[in-house]
């Protein structure tokens, strides 16, 4: 059987998928927590009569939940393409 040729891994990939992963995970959490957060500000403000303060949705809940998950995502991305990285780097030992 035929192998296909493969490249040797390049250290510049890291950086350029870790922001890329970081970033999509980074808008997604914050859409997803930014929509909760409004449903839960209407909801809350048509509970107890009162006009809903969406800068609390912004604000308090959806950039703060965001720029954690960040953080993790960004955290975990690094260790898994520098991993990645140095398992290909590696030699086959069979």
């Amino acid at each position: 059987m035929r192998s296909s040729p493969t490249r040797s891994p390049r250290w510049y990939g890291i950086p350029i998928r870790v922001f890329l992963i970081t970033f999509i995970g980074t808008l997604l959490v914050f859409a997803v927590s930014l929509l909760l957060a409004i449903l839960g500000t209407v909801i809350a403000s048509a509970v107890q009569g009162i006009h809903p303060d969406m800068r609390i949705a912004y604000r308090l809940i959806a950039l703060p939940m965001a720029v954690f998950v960040g953080v993790m995502i960004f955290i975990s991305s690094v260790v898994m393409e520098v991993r990645h990285y140095l398992d290909a780097r590696a030699p086959n030992e069979d």
